[in-house]
């Protein structure tokens, strides 16, 4: 596959864009759901100065490449960032299912997960809080404006 230009966003934005498709990427699949959820939520937080359409298809291209997470991982620079991947990544796994008799989260994407939890070594209280969270954020509209408003906080810091 060819390297898509690169998108109008910062180096450290991208980083956090791959690591949550990399849990997308964790059954072998990336259901439209997962694409739909992802690009949804780093076009709100990416596209302040650009059109959003474009960057929703820039972003598209960078979604459909499935990057390991231990090349990822240890680019993060923050504490925040590290809360912001997990809790976007539980939301990306749990937001689809590939048949109607699996879970949302299936066996490969509880691995994967668990993985990410074991690479980005936060506290047991923090992960409870994250997933918490995360799980509200699927029934509650407040919560992931709540999400975006500390993503942007935090990308502006």
């Amino acid at each position: 596959m060819q390297t898509p230009p690169p998108p109008s966003i910062t180096p450290r934005q991208m980083n956090l864009l791959r690591i949550v498709a990399s849990m997308a990427w964790a059954d072998g699949e990336l259901a439209t759901e997962e694409v739909n959820l992802m690009l949804d939520r780093f076009c709100r937080l990416f596209a302040a100065d650009v059109d959003a359409q474009q960057l929703q298809q820039e972003l598209r291209d960078y979604v459909m490449q499935n990057i390991p997470l231990d090349e990822l991982i240890c680019q993060l620079q923050s504490q925040e960032e590290k809360e912001l991947v997990l809790q976007l990544g539980y939301e990306v796994i749990a937001s689809s299912a590939r048949t109607p008799d699996e879970p949302k989260i299936n066996a490969e994407e509880a691995a994967a997960y668990q993985k990410l939890v074991q690479l980005l070594n936060l506290p047991e209280d923090a992960v409870k809080r994250i997933e918490a969270e995360a799980s509200a954020a699927s029934t509650s509209e407040g919560i992931v404006e709540k999400m975006v408003h500390k993503l942007e906080n935090l990308m502006k810091g």
